[in-house]
């Protein structure tokens, strides 16, 4: 679970990232989220984009992509989901210390 702080730093460092996913009208299938977590593994940090003609509520995608890809819910802002999870292999962010 993040903490306040780190997902502060997070949104921060997500902020000039462009999404590269995105969920159009079929919404969230499992190779999807497979693909996600692959780009979660190498990048540890990315944003998804909910288009248009997507039938689910913002909130529910994120839900789904977080129970599919097991990785932490950093934001829900407009049509856009940032999504964290710790790489196993190839650690890049170095997030700030929770008390």
């Amino acid at each position: 679970m993040l903490t306040g702080k780190q997902k502060r730093f997070l949104r921060a460092a997500a902020h000039h990232l462009d999404p590269i996913f995105q969920v159009g009208k079929g919404g969230v299938n499992e190779n999807m989220t497979k693909q996600i977590s692959e780009a979660l593994e190498v990048r540890e940090l990315i944003k998804v984009s909910i288009l248009q003609n997507c039938d689910d509520d913002r909130n529910t995608v994120a839900n789904e992509l977080v129970a599919g890809t097991r990785a932490e819910l950093v934001q829900v802002i407009g049509n856009t989901v940032v999504l964290y999870k710790e790489s196993r292999e190839n650690k890049q962010i170095e997030l700030p210390k929770s008390r």
